[in-house]
């Protein structure tokens, strides 16, 4: 028995959302693949000259510190953090008070 021509179109959908998923699946495996590569490769280097950063307690906060360059990276809210430690007020806190507005 043959099979209808609706059964053929409807084995070949199934087919290609299989083959669909499957190529998605692996498009994302690679994608994340490579963000952990990319990671891997830049994590903890300073993005002035490259080299390997050192992490350095200051007050509450750890920052990151460049042997080479002596660069000086700071995470999201550690400036913050530090001038709140040392002083409640004065120009810099004054200043970054001034950029929440």
């Amino acid at each position: 028995m043959k099979p209808s021509e609706k059964e053929e179109q409807f084995f070949r959908e199934q087919e290609l959302k299989r083959q669909l998923a499957r190529a998605r699946a692996e498009e994302e495996a690679m994608a994340a693949a490579e963000k952990q590569r990319l990671k891997d490769l830049h994590y903890l280097h300073c993005p002035k000259c490259g080299q390997k950063l050192f992490v350095e307690q200051y007050g509450p906060v750890e920052i990151d510190v460049c042997g080479h360059c002596r660069g000086l990276w700071l995470d999201a809210n550690e400036l913050e953090q530090i001038l709140t430690a040392r002083e409640q007020t004065g120009p810099l806190r004054k200043f970054l008070q001034l950029l929440r507005r």
